[in-house]
């Protein structure tokens, strides 16, 4: 009887570490699937296209960016937290023998806000006030996407005789969070949405 009950004891243990085995593994298949379907929808910033054009001796900046929020940016928005696109706009002086210098930027910062009660989105301009409401998130990113006739330079500011670039890019701003998701965001990087810089020729000296 004594060795029976050895027996079943010592099978009981081996069968427990086989179902804890059995669950550990579980887990870390669920951990990569997890991951695998949120690497799905990693957001991304994009600057498709950009250009300037001069009208009443001001230098006006055109732009098509492509905003695709990750699956964390977007609950957090549809939980209600305002996101900030910070928009960057800066003038280079081209140097022939030397590095480039950053002679001036223009900063323009947008907010996308979800309203559940009437089920809307708003898009306000921070700088300037003017904000549009929209049905759909897409909707909202397509117009903010959109930059037109943004003033950037006075003419009269550059020297003639010299060569000027102007690049731009897009970036949610992170220090509009609050604290405790700012202690989220620290190490969950789908948060940290920045597109590349996006150059062309402003002016040939």
């Amino acid at each position: 009887m004594n060795d029976f009950c050895l027996q079943l004891k010592k099978y009981d243990r081996r069968h427990h570490r086989a179902g804890l085995v059995v669950r550990f593994f579980t887990v870390v298949i669920m951990l990569f699937a997890t991951a695998a379907h949120a690497q799905d929808q990693d957001g991304v910033f994009t600057v498709r296209s950009a250009s300037s054009e001069i009208f009443s001796g001001v230098y006006f900046v055109n732009a098509l960016i492509d905003f695709q929020l990750s699956s964390e940016a977007l609950e957090a928005l549809e939980s209600g937290v305002p996101l900030i696109i910070h928009i960057e706009v800066d003038l280079i002086r081209v140097r022939r023998f030397w590095i480039d210098d950053e002679d001036a930027d223009v900063d323009q910062r947008f907010s996308i806000e979800y309203y559940a009660l009437t089920e809307r989105y708003i898009v306000r301009n921070i700088n300037g006030g003017e904000q549009a409401s929209f049905a759909t998130v897409s909707a909202a990113l397509n117009y903010l996407g959109r930059i037109e006739q943004l003033p950037f330079i006075d003419v009269a500011l550059l020297n003639p005789e010299r060569s000027y670039d102007a690049r731009i890019r897009a970036e949610l701003d992170m220090d509009e969070f609050s604290g405790p998701l700012r202690l989220l965001t620290f190490w969950r990087h789908a948060f940290s949405l920045s597109s590349e810089w996006f150059r062309w020729r402003l002016q040939d000296g």
